[in-house]
């Protein structure tokens, strides 16, 4: 049944077409990675290409790694960024790129156990939301699209020190579920909409959104 309206985010966009499915479908933010280890970071030419596309009502959030300052600076020329996602970024390296930017961060918070939520407190004041993700395994090169997911009852009675967003191995399947158990207002979804690593499917891309939308 649906209730109040639910934002999503679909990350890793990389092609005109799986861009176009996003915004047709009613996503509410559109990913664009730049960390290059991962399959779907972009280049500024192809960021600028996609981001021409993007409509105003539909947020660019650029996806980072513990960027330095001329990363963040030419990726959001390039990506007409309007947010900014910080994976392992401390908080006070939040807090200044917050400040220096001008930009809302979301800062990334990986959950495996309960006391992982901890760590949500310290960006109180240097984040402007937090991004509630799985704990990848020991040694993997990416933080985050790799299809993992936490106990969501972990959020059961805690308090979110900021506005939150949920992550982690989310897909056209159980997000209904997720935001039933969770109570998210914004889901962010990668490797679940996704044909083979880094390339997104528009099937799953539509039938995400319309999970999210008909929950």
């Amino acid at each position: 049944m649906s209730g109040a309206k639910i934002g999503a985010k679909i990350c890793g966009l990389s092609t005109p077409e799986t861009l176009d499915a996003a915004v047709g479908g009613g996503a509410s933010h559109v990913g664009f990675v730049f960390f290059p280890p991962s399959p779907r970071t972009l280049t500024r030419a192809r960021a600028q290409q996609l981001a021409a596309r993007v409509p105003a009502h539909v947020a660019r959030v650029g996806v980072f790694v513990d960027p330095d300052d001329a990363l963040l600076d030419a990726s959001i020329s390039a990506g007409a960024l309007n947010i900014l996602q910080l994976h392992k970024s401390s908080p006070a390296r939040a807090a200044h790129i917050r400040a220096t930017t001008g930009l809302p961060v979301w800062a990334a918070v990986a959950v495996k156990q309960r006391g992982d939520l901890a760590a949500a407190q310290t960006f109180a004041g240097a984040a402007d939301r937090i991004l509630y993700d799985a704990k990848t395994p020991p040694g993997a090169e990416l933080p985050g699209g790799m299809g993992v997911r936490f106990d969501w009852t972990l959020l059961e009675g805690f308090r979110h020190p900021l506005p939150w967003a949920l992550s982690g191995g989310l897909d056209p399947h159980n997000v209904a579920e997720a935001i039933r158990t969770t109570g998210a207002e914004l889901v962010d979804v990668s490797s679940g909409v996704e044909s083979t690593p880094g390339i997104k499917d528009v099937t799953k891309i539509r039938a995400f959104l319309a999970a999210v939308q008909h929950r």
